[in-house]
C-alpha cells in the first residue's frame, strides 16, 4: 500500500471556504484503479490562527498512484487548483508514504 498526504495551511477566515471546496468537488478517485479510500483531516487551530489540513489518500500501490497522477481524471480533479491557491498559504506539502505495516 502506499499512502500520498498533501498538507495545507489555512487562516481561520478561509477555512469554512476551504472545506466547502474540499467536500464538494468530485475528486474523480473512486475511478481509479488502486484507489482505496481518501480522508480529508482537520489539524487543530494553531497559536497564529491557522488550522493545518491534510488530503489523505490511500492506494494499492505507488504505481497506482503515480497512474492517478498522468491520468485524465487528475488533471479534471485538479483544473481549479490555481484559483482556489488564495485559500491557502503557499502550496500544498506533498509526502508520499509506502505502508511496512498494516493492522
Amino acid at each position: 500500500m502506499y499512502i500520498a498526504m498533501n498538507r495545507f495551511t489555512v487562516t481561520k477566515t478561509n477555512a469554512a471556504a476551504f472545506e466547502a471546496l474540499w467536500l464538494g468537488r468530485d475528486s474523480h478517485l473512486k475511478s481509479m484503479e488502486g484507489f482505496v479510500e481518501f480522508h480529508m483531516l482537520k489539524g487543530p487551530e494553531n497559536s497564529d490562527g491557522h488550522i493545518l489540513y491534510a488530503s489523505h489518500t490511500v492506494w494499492a500501490s505507488e504505481e497506482a498512484f503515480r497512474e492517478w497522477t498522468r491520468s485524465d481524471a487528475f488533471r479534471l480533479a485538479h483544473k481549479d487548483a490555481g484559483k482556489t491557491a488564495k485559500l491557502h498559504e503557499g502550496s500544498p506539502q506533498f509526502e508520499g508514504f509506502s505502508v511496512i505495516q498494516h493492522l
